[in-house]
């Protein structure tokens, strides 16, 4: 059985929310919001979901959020 490829989103920011719900239908499908730092690396995976964000080339700080 082939197994899914987790989903990787690129962001411009180097802390990223992630609630693991599909795009328009929220968070009821998902998970509970987590916020994730990539501290000195260029990308994060969700501890629930194993989506990966990777950044954007030219690493920027904030609050970006999916």
């Amino acid at each position: 059985m082939p197994v899914d490829v987790p989903e990787i989103i690129e962001v411009e920011t180097t802390r990223v929310a992630c609630d693991g719900g599909a795009k328009g239908l929220g968070a009821a499908l998902g998970h509970p919001k987590v916020y994730l730092e990539m501290g000195d690396e260029d990308f994060v995976e969700c501890p629930y979901c194993d989506r990966r964000f990777v950044l954007k080339a030219g690493p920027k700080t904030g609050a970006g959020a999916h």
